[in-house]
Order: C-alpha cells, then structure tokens, then sequence
C-alpha cells in the first residue's frame, strides 16, 4: 500500500511503497515485477558477453594461437642453427620472426618473436633495433624474461649505455634460482659498476657469486676480480 512517511522534521517522502516485510517471498516477487524490464536486460547483457568471450576464444583466438605457433616453428629452427637472416626474414617459403610479429600480431607467437628478433639483431651487432625489439617484448609468463633482460644489458653496455646496462642486468640477476645464468649476469653487473666507478656496488655483485653460487663458472676466479675492486681477504 502507499503510505507518506517522514525522513526528517519537515521533509515529506511520498508514495513509498511499504511491503510486508514477514513474507521475503512476496518482497522477492514484488521487486522482481517492478524491476523486470532492467532485470532481464541485465541478464541479457551478461549472457552475451559470456558468449562473446566464449566464441571469440574457441573460434578466433585458439586457431591464430595456433596458426602462429605452426609459423613460429620455422625461423626457430633457422634460429638454433645460427642462420639469422633466414630466421629473421623467411626461406621465400615460410615467415621469418618478422613476418610472424606482424602477420600474426596479438598471438604469443608474435610475442615471442619480438624475443628471437631482440636476440638476432644482438648476435648481428646490430644493438638499435636489439634494443627495440627486446623491449617491445612482454617476458611476462614466459621462461625467457630474465634472458631477454640480460640481453637488454648486454646490448646497452655495447652501445656505451652503461646506465642502462647496469638497469637491465640488476633485473636479470633477480631469478635466485637459476645457477646457470644469474651469476652471469651478476658477473656482467659487476664489471658494469667497475667501469662506472662504483667500486662498492661492483663488490656487492661479486660477493653474491662466491657466497651464493660458488659452483658456478664466474665464482672460479671471483676473488680475482674482487681483489680489484679493493676487496683482499
């Protein structure tokens, strides 16, 4: 039924709909058939976007995932024997990793191919476009994150970017549970900071290869490279 009723002295609220609150039931259903309209297309909204989601990702987005994986394949393989303009161009037959970047853009393929290009113009000497592809790279989620930063560090210490250098080779050396590439990179960081005249940072990297990687190929004549630094033990 509708009532007035008062919020404050003075101030009317009119025809409020008063329900009785002993039914839930009844409450449930009156603003069902008062909210109906905006209910259902609230549902409707809903149920298309999940639909939307669903087909783009089962009909679109799983076959260019794997359209672009099938490319990927062939300058990979180019790749790991050291052919780098094949890989990077393509035989005239099949993409290289810049056809993919782009032929296959959005795809983690094309993703990972800004990877192999950043590490190809690397190996190339050629440390601009390195630079630029590495960095348009997302390692996010990937098992070459800490590669690609490393490589960032080697291509900007051989531009004579020693700042930077030293930004993405601290990055690298954050993964504390490779043995394998983290005291390289804490060996690079040193030798960074040596140059810079940062004698103390320099330590700093050294130090962690003896104490926590002294199995490692760098931590062989560490004490060396401490000792010129000004650490003698």
């Amino acid at each position: 039924m509708a009532n007035s009723a008062r919020t404050q002295p003075g101030v009317e609220r009119e025809n409020i709909e008063i329900v009785n609150e002993t039914d839930p039931l009844d409450n449930v259903q009156v603003i069902y058939e008062k909210n109906k309209k905006m209910i259902t297309t609230a549902a409707a909204v809903i149920i298309g976007a999940v639909v939307l989601y669903f087909g783009y990702t089962k009909l679109y987005k799983g076959p260019a995932e794997e359209k672009a994986a099938a490319a990927l394949a062939y300058p990979q393989l180019y790749f790991s024997v050291d052919s780098l303009n094949l890989a990077l161009n393509g035989d005239g037959k099949n993409l290289g990793f810049i056809k993919v970047a782009s032929k296959h853009s959005g795809t983690a393929a094309a993703n990972l191919s800004k990877y192999y290009m950043g590490i190809c113009y690397l190996k190339m000497d050629d440390y601009k476009n390195a630079i630029k592809n590495l960095e348009d790279f997302d390692g996010k989620g990937t098992m070459v994150a800490y590669q690609a930063w490393g490589s960032l560090g080697d291509a900007y210490m051989a531009s004579g970017n020693t700042a930077k250098a030293i930004e993405y080779f601290k990055k690298a050396a954050d993964d504390k549970d490779n043995g394998l590439t983290t005291p390289a990179y804490l060996y690079k960081l040193g030798l960074a900071y040596a140059t810079t005249g940062k004698p103390n940072e320099a330590k700093d990297a050294f130090k962690r290869i003896r104490d926590e990687y002294p199995r490692s190929m760098q931590a062989r004549d560490i004490d060396k490279e401490l000792a010129r630094v000004g650490e003698v033990n």
